[in-house]
């Protein structure tokens, strides 16, 4: 997890520079993809997913050395053969798990946060997972563990892999010639992103879109047909830990409702929105049925208030990068309580961007906690080691998101920020 924990040291700097190419991009040629309240949510899962990951949290069914060892029938060399096989094998094995997320009601849980927003930007590329806690993935590398690719390769290039899927999330490149049928490009992506009939679980690749040609799931993205973002049940918050698990509480709640026993145990293994008969006629889920027209979610916010968010996410990205490169003095049990405060600091801020009422609570006992973690320890995890100032500076960071919290629910006066949702 240490070295996962440096590499996202390069990683997000190099994302955040992206993302603000793209918004800049668009700013000048006056078509900007980015709305201030849904990239700050995008940008929000994707350090909840960090987090999640880089603690380790979940629970694995089987590791891929387990498998590597008890299945290997072949010893490859570390020459360019077993890199090519490894990647060839996780990129097969990352079609069908994304295959899976779509088509089963249980799997989709840990995917809809990667669709939920109804934008489509460089930022949405970071909407990731707290969800995916039942770690199976090793279950599909067989192949590889079956022709002996070594664990350290797959280990390299997992995280590679998974960075390469960020930069066809835009809207700003065109189709790209005899590239569309090899590798998965932004105007495919936008295709799999889409709520469209015509678009609906298509393009299911991740690097290759070979597997999509081969196994019938590609679509072209068509020049009549422009795609429209989001999932066919909105979200409808700001908030990603709530989007998180809300597919998951929606099938407990209609396992819990239905009368019939067989549907309580196979509606976790349905198709991806399947309900019961009964729990579908009595409980109704508002379901977009016309994707041009349909209202997104947007709460009022001030100039102000999107001001705030965007601090917000710096800060919390500044502390992060803080804890992955004090990763190792902080042990472990320090990165828990570090990243407890990170989940808690976004699931407030978010609130408060959702306009709710509880949202000032959150935000009040964050701040007061925060500042008495410093009182009490004289220091922020370490961070006077780099600098006389560093706990003062967060301190007045937690003075702030307590100040910020009270004044955005009771005492700005702007008017398009007067309703409050409760």
């Amino acid at each position: 997890m240490e070295t996962y924990a440096k590499a996202l040291l390069y990683a997000i700097p190099f994302f955040m520079v992206l993302l603000a190419i793209e918004m800049v991009y668009g700013y000048v040629v006056k078509d900007q993809k980015h709305k201030v309240l849904d990239s700050v949510s995008s940008i929000s899962s994707g350090l909840t997913n960090i987090i999640k990951d880089s603690l380790g949290i979940g629970i694995i069914i089987v590791s891929y050395p387990f498998l590597l060892e008890h299945l290997a029938v072949f010893s490859l060399k570390s020459t360019w053969v077993v890199w090519l096989v490894a990647f060839l094998a996780m990129d097969f094995a990352g079609y069908w798990n994304h295959r899976l997320s779509h088509k089963i009601n249980f799997f989709w849980n840990q995917h809809v946060i990667h669709h939920s927003s109804e934008e489509f930007n460089l930022a949405c590329a970071l909407r990731q997972s707290i969800s995916n806690l039942l770690g199976y993935f090793p279950l599909l590398l067989i192949p590889a563990a079956i022709m002996g690719v070594p664990n350290i390769v797959i280990a390299i290039l997992a995280p590679v892999h998974l960075f390469a899927q960020f930069w066809y999330h835009t809207q700003h490149i065109g189709k790209m010639g005899w590239l569309e049928y090899i590798i998965v490009t932004p105007s495919q992506h936008r295709v799999h992103h889409a709520i469209n009939p015509e678009y609906i679980d298509k393009n299911l690749g991740q690097i290759l879109c070979v597997w999509d040609r081969w196994f019938g799931t590609f679509q072209e993205e068509l020049e009549e047909v422009p795609p429209q973002y989001g999932v066919l049940k909105p979200a409808s918050t700001w908030n990603p830990i709530i989007i998180n698990f809300q597919h998951l509480w929606r099938l407990m709640k209609d396992a819990w409702r239905t009368r019939n026993v067989f549907d309580k145990l196979r509606i976790w293994f349905m198709p991806t929105g399947w309900r019961p008969a009964d729990v579908k006629e009595k409980y109704p889920i508002p379901i977009i049925e016309d994707v041009y027209h349909f209202e997104k979610y947007d709460t009022q916010a001030s100039s102000a208030l999107k001001g705030y968010a965007v601090f917000q996410v710096l800060c919390t990205t500044f502390l992060m990068l803080f804890m992955f490169y004090n990763y190792e003095a902080i042990g472990f049990d320090g990165l828990l309580s570090f990243g407890a405060f990170v989940f808690i600091g976004i699931y407030g801020y978010t609130a408060l961007m959702d306009r709710v009422r509880y949202a000032v609570w959150i935000e009040v006992i964050r701040g007061l906690s925060g500042v008495a973690v410093i009182w009490y320890t004289g220091d922020w995890f370490g961070i006077n080691t780099y600098s006389d100032f560093g706990a003062a500076w967060v301190a007045l960071y937690f003075l702030i998101t307590l100040t910020a919290g009270i004044y955005f629910t009771y005492l700005e006066k702007d008017p398009s920020n007067t309703k409050i949702a409760i």
